[in-house]
C-alpha cells in the first residue's frame, strides 16, 4: 500500500488510526493479527517518517501524514491515539472537516438528534480528554472514550469504555467486540475514567518498576543478572496468573506464603517500613490527578 493519495485504494478503508505511537500500534497489531481488519482496510496517520516506514513495512497498511485524509477515508472507525498534549492541534485540523457531513455521504440521513447515521464511530484513547471536549470538535459523530494499556500488544490489555450521547447499542457492542480482541473490557461511567488511567493505564509502568527492583534485589543478594531477571519475571507472571485463576484475594495469597518468623514476613516488614503499599496508592492517585489536569 502507499501513502500517495493519487493512488486508488484497493479496498475501502474501514479503520483509521490517527497516531501511530506505542498504544496505537498495540491496538493495530492485534486488530490485524486477529483478522478484525485486513491491512488493505486500514490507514494510519503518523507524522514521523521513521514510524511511517516501520508501520507500513510491518503491517502493510496505508500510511500518511495527512490527518484530514485519514479521517475522511474511514468507513467504520476513527481511532484517536495521539498524545493528549497535542489534542488541541488535532482538534483545529479536524474540526471543520468533521462537520462536512457530505464527505461521508449523507444518504444515510440525519436523525432527530442531528446524528448522521452514515458517520464512522470515533474512539478516543486520549487521557484526560473528555467526551464533552470530543463532542465539541466532532459534533456529528458517535463517540466512545476508552482507556486501555500497553499489554494490549499481546492481547492481555485492560480496557475501560464509556459512551457518548449519540452512541447506539450497535456502536457499543461493536466497541466492546473491538477491544475484546486486545484483552478484557469493562464499561464505566466517565467520572471514573481518570481513576482507571491512574490504575490500569499507568499500571504497567508500576509493575515494570517493581519487577526491575525485584531483579536488582536478587543481584544485590548475589544472583547473576540473567537469573535474577528470569526469577523476578516468572514470579510476577505466575502470581498474577494464580490470583486470576484461583480468584482468591491477594491478602489471602500473601498469608499463605508467610510463615511465622520466616523469610517472607521479614521481607514484608521491611516493605511496610518503606511504605511500599502507600507509595503505590499515592502513585495511582498522582496519575489520576495528572489525567484530570490534562483535560483542563
Amino acid at each position: 500500500m502507499t501513502s500517495d493519495k493519487s493512488t486508488k485504494l484497493v479496498m475501502k478503508i474501514k479503520f483509521s488510526l490517527i497516531g501511530g505511537g506505542v498504544m496505537g500500534e498495540a491496538l493495530l497489531s492485534r486488530l490485524i493479527s486477529g483478522g478484525v481488519y485486513q491491512p488493505q482496510e486500514v490507514i494510519v496517520s503518523e507524522l514521523l517518517p521513521s514510524r511511517q516506514s516501520y508501520l507500513k513495512q510491518k503491517y502493510q497498511v496505508t500510511v500518511t501524514s495527512d490527518n484530514h485524509w485519514a479521517f475522511t477515508e474511514a468507513q467504520e472507525v476513527v481511532l484517536l491515539a495521539v498524545k493528549p498534549q497535542v489534542f488541541s492541534t488535532i482538534a483545529q485540523e479536524l474540526a471543520e472537516v468533521s462537520k462536512i457531513n457530505n464527505h461521508y455521504g449523507c444518504s444515510g440521513g440525519i436523525d432527530n438528534n442531528g446524528y448522521n447515521q452514515s458517520q464512522p464511530l470515533l474512539v478516543s484513547v486520549l487521557a484526560g480528554v473528555s467526551l464533552r471536549q470530543l463532542k465539541g470538535v466532532f459534533p456529528y459523530l458517535p463517540i466512545i472514550r476508552v482507556m486501555t494499556n500497553t499489554p494490549a500488544l499481546i492481547g492481555a490489555g485492560m480496557t475501560a469504555i464509556c459512551f457518548g450521547d449519540y452512541t447506539k447499542s450497535k456502536d457499543q457492542e461493536f466497541a466492546k467486540k473491538l477491544f475484546a480482541t486486545v484483552g478484557e473490557v469493562v464499561e464505566i461511567s466517565e467520572s471514573l475514567i481518570d481513576a482507571v488511567t491512574g490504575l490500569s493505564g499507568s499500571g504497567p509502568a508500576y509493575v515494570a518498576l517493581m519487577l526491575e527492583a525485584l531483579a536488582d534485589g536478587g543481584v544485590a543478594a548475589g544472583l547473576p543478572r540473567g537469573i535474577a531477571n528470569q526469577l523476578a519475571l516468572q514470579t510476577v507472571l505466575g502470581t498474577a496468573l494464580l490470583l486470576n485463576e484461583s480468584k482468591i484475594h491477594p491478602a489471602v495469597l500473601k498469608d499463605q506464603v508467610t510463615s511465622p518468623g520466616g523469610t517472607t514476613i521479614a521481607g514484608i516488614a521491611h516493605l511496610e517500613k518503606a511504605a511500599f503499599r502507600s507509595a503505590l496508592i499515592e502513585a495511582v492517585m498522582a496519575a489520576k490527578i495528572r489525567s484530570e489536569e490534562l483535560g483542563k
